[in-house]
């Protein structure tokens, strides 16, 4: 069934049509804002896609930078360093944290890392890191650190926009869901509805008007007979009291005329 087509079951009145307009504003209202919030969305998501892009490409770069400074780090320092720099770390200095963006009253979450204090200082259970690579190799290990550092912070970085996309993907989808039933659905039906109020009262108002048409014409030819009894009444008033002037009673001529009593038979 078509939208135009649809309309909502109600009394049509006066009161009801002061609703349903209500309704009407409240619904253009809201579809307006969402529409608002959906521009809103749109771009914002629009942005995170073109950091995501660049995000890849630069994950890419610190990714191959990582992997070749851990080769190089195995070249100078030899094999023997992966298993002392595991025997040196008992807790990571590098760690993420997550908050909350509100973006046009969409909550986006966010990862952001930070260095721990306590394992960046070795801790009570941690050595040093500055002393991995201390015979030999120190500078490649350090280099190969900083190197996979990177690559964590650019991880970290995506995972917090891959996070926001489909955060975002899903409330656009959702906004865009809610201004297409109010463009469609909601704000057709409210139309439709106010037109068959207007109509049904029009035909009302017309009925009303019929009636009254009516009434007064009944009145009007129920006073025109009167008139025309009190005219007829009067005439008769004027002739009986011209009669009665004569000396003939208009009842009595009316009698004789009529032949009402028969005289006597005579015999000759």
């Amino acid at each position: 069934m078509s939208g135009q087509s649809q309309r909502l079951n109600v009394v049509p009145t006066v009161t009801m049509l002061g609703v349903v307009k209500a309704r009407l504003i409240g619904a253009t209202r809201g579809h307006a804002l969402l529409k608002k919030k959906s521009d809103a969305l749109t771009v914002q998501f629009r942005a995170i896609l073109k950091k995501i892009v660049a995000t890849k490409e630069s994950m890419g770069e610190a990714m191959r930078a990582s992997s070749f400074s851990l080769a190089e780090a195995k070249y100078v320092a030899g094999d023997g360093v992966r298993h002392v720099v595991l025997q040196s770390v008992r807790s990571a200095s590098l760690r993420v944290r997550s908050h909350q963006e509100n973006v046009a009253g969409v909550k986006l979450p966010k990862f952001s890392h930070f260095v721990d204090p306590a394992g960046a200082s070795g801790g009570p259970s941690n050595a040093s890191p500055a002393l991995t690579g201390l015979a030999r190799g120190g500078q490649q290990v350090t280099a190969c650190r900083a190197a996979h550092v990177k690559a964590i912070e650019v991880l970290v970085e995506l995972a917090s926009l891959q996070t926001s996309f489909l955060t975002l993907d899903e409330a656009i989808k959702t906004t865009n869901r809610r201004v297409n039933a109010l463009e469609n659905v909601v704000k057709p039906r409210l139309e439709n509805t106010i037109t068959y109020i207007k109509g049904e009262l029009d035909e009302l108002e017309r009925e009303d008007f019929f009636r009254l048409k009516k009434i007064q014409g009944y009145k009007r030819r129920e006073v025109e007979r009167q008139m025309i009894a009190a005219r007829q009444f009067a005439e008769e008033q004027l002739a009986e009291d011209l009669a009665l002037k004569r000396g003939i009673s208009m009842g009595a001529a009316t009698n004789i005329l009529a032949g009402g009593d028969k005289d006597e038979d005579i015999i000759f």
